[in-house]
């Protein structure tokens, strides 16, 4: 069966024009998402130029040729610009245009306006280059960890290969200025291509929409919203998780020392100021460590046991850091905190946690701004 060219713009026409309002309505719902709208805005621009690629020879060739491809041009450029915004850099509006403006340009050219190998080959090259650009720009916002951000960038780039291809294609097999020169087995089968993998593509993103949504949905639920550190939930998860393996870990739990006075004199900002300022030093000291939230102004931080002394040096350390800690502002805020210290080889995290709770009250039992570490496990016989 042959298929032909103007049918599969037409095809593409009503696919590329529903996708493009299926991403227009996507946005309406998360407004904080303009990768959507400019999505959405590459489609529908898309599916015009499509359009007027399909009235070949039965409109004006200035629309047909100029202004349909600067329209198809000018949807490659968005798709980019959308995946820019996306990864949230910033959208440059003169790279997203400067190929449909070279290609106006270009075209204003007796020369080059004459040759359609010559218009072939440009605009070929634009798009491979903008599908190249998103291929890339997906991938390097890998450290995000959404499933379907490879597969994605793998069909950009397929889509970007098959443009390259369409290079040597146009020089090898010219083809003749007729009616409508589009006619030619490999052109129609780059067109069926194109639908397969707009409908791939648009897939593809509003995936990655979703995904990242889920995403950021999973952290909210398992973090601190004041502090950014783990919530008590997510905490003990990960700590049953790695005492379940049998790992040797150390708990430290912190209280921060007559918090209730900071807030009562200095104010709630002031205290809140504090909860932050702990768990960023704890991050900074204790960079491989869990640190969690467990409630009001305790903070328990598992870390690997690496002997006695230098756990405990360890919590040391982080106590001694807090204490230093000063506001110009505020010459009156003095800030300490207690801590229990607890070890284990795998086994009950609240068994774990008891000790070092028992460790952290002698803390304040003893004066709190101290660390205690709790008697250790005796030895089976």
């Amino acid at each position: 069966m042959r298929l032909d060219i103007t049918t599969l713009l037409i095809v593409t026409f009503v696919l590329t024009l529903m996708v493009g309002g299926l991403f227009l309505f996507a946005w309406r719902q998360q407004r904080g998402t303009p990768a959507l709208l400019i999505w959405g805005l590459a489609h529908i621009l898309g599916a015009l130029g499509s359009a007027g690629l399909a009235l070949r020879g039965l409109i004006p060739d200035a629309i047909s040729i100029v202004v349909s491809n600067a329209a198809v041009l000018s949807a490659y450029g968005l798709i980019w610009s959308g995946v820019e915004a996306f990864e949230g850099r910033r959208v440059r509006p003169l790279l997203t245009f400067g190929g449909v403006i070279a290609w106006l340009v270009l075209c204003c050219v007796p020369t080059f306006y004459a040759t359609i190998e010559a218009r072939v080959i440009f605009a070929s090259a634009l798009a491979t280059a903008y599908c190249t650009a998103a291929a890339l720009a997906i991938r390097a916002g890998r450290a995000e960890p959404l499933p379907s951000r490879t597969a994605t960038a793998v069909v950009l780039a397929a889509y970007a290969a098959c443009y390259a291809a369409r290079i040597p294609a146009t020089l090898l097999v010219p083809l003749r200025e007729t009616r409508n020169p589009l006619q030619s087995e490999w052109v129609t089968g780059l067109c069926f291509a194109a639908m397969l993998f707009t409908l791939a593509i648009a897939f593809g993103f509003i995936a990655l929409v979703k995904e990242r949504a889920e995403h950021r949905q999973r952290i909210a639920a398992s973090t601190d919203a004041l502090t950014g550190v783990a919530n008590r939930r997510a905490f003990v998860a990960e700590a049953e998780e790695r005492l379940a393996r049998g790992e040797p870990v150390a708990l430290l739990l912190f209280d921060l020392d007559h918090f209730k006075v900071v807030n009562d004199t200095h104010g709630h900002a002031v205290g809140d100021a504090v909860l932050v300022a702990f768990c960023a030093l704890a991050r900074a000291l204790l960079p491989e460590a869990a640190i969690g939230r467990l409630g009001g102004e305790e903070f328990a931080c598992l870390i690997g046991d690496d002997g006695p002394a230098a756990v405990l040096a360890r919590a040391e350390r982080v106590r001694r850091a807090f204490a230093t800690l000063a506001l110009p502002e505020l010459p009156g805020l003095r800030l300490a905190a207690s801590a229990g210290v607890a070890r284990a080889a795998g086994g009950d995290f609240d068994a774990l946690m008891r000790r070092a709770d028992q460790a952290l009250y002698a803390a304040k039992r003893s004066g709190r701004d101290r660390v205690v570490a709790a008697a250790p496990l005796p030895r089976a016989a």
